[in-house]
């Protein structure tokens, strides 16, 4: 992937845990946006690492979105097994597509979409992570439970826009009902020039 060896110190978000934006709602708090074909989106993710701004190519590719009976069924999972039983879930369910990051593919497993404005927020999950970012630096956490890794995309009206990648993470749920993630590191993964390939 495009941030291993041992000197790079990289990991994912501020140590407090954030937000990223209802991946999973739970039950019908979300109104989905209709996917009426298969879509393909491209990106560059870029961190900041001790030896500079470091980046890679990213493809999403979703085939189809997750049905309400299967995101209730995540939502189950989340609510009483967190992110193992989550990802337990996952690995049951079909593809919905699959994410390229740097050459390498990761299957989708659940996919998401919902209108914001006067765009739309698309989440992405796959069931098993896809980098553990700073896993050769002295001192890093243990990699258990990150079994997951997730992108959120922020999309304008003109089908541009940011996001985020989380390439191994923890979920749990919030009082509100929105997935809340604990990544592998401390600095954000972001997403930018996120388009629609024509």
């Amino acid at each position: 992937w495009f941030l291993t060896g041992a000197h790079m110190k990289v990991a994912l978000r501020p140590p407090a845990p954030m937000v990223m934006t209802t991946a999973i709602v739970v039950y019908g708090a979300a109104i989905p946006r209709a996917q009426t074909k298969a879509e393909t989106f491209v990106a560059t993710a870029a961190v900041q690492t001790s030896t500079g701004s470091k980046t890679t190519p990213v493809t999403v590719v979703v085939t189809r979105q997750t049905t309400e009976q299967e995101r209730a069924k995540v939502a189950d999972a989340l609510r009483t097994g967190g992110t193992p039983a989550v990802a337990a879930v996952l690995k049951t369910m079909a593809d919905v597509g699959h994410i390229e990051v740097g050459g390498s593919k990761s299957p989708l497993k659940y996919a998401y979409e919902r209108p914001a404005g006067g765009g739309r927020i698309i989440t992405v999950i796959t069931a098993s992570p896809i980098a553990f970012l700073g896993a050769d630096s002295p001192g890093a956490k243990p990699k258990a439970g990150f079994d997951l890794a997730l992108a959120l995309l922020d999309l304008s009206s003109s089908s541009t826009g940011t996001g985020e990648l989380a390439p191994a993470a923890k979920v749990r749920l919030t009082d509100a009902g929105a997935i809340q993630t604990e990544d592998y590191g401390t600095e954000v993964v972001r997403l930018t020039n996120v388009q629609v390939k024509k």
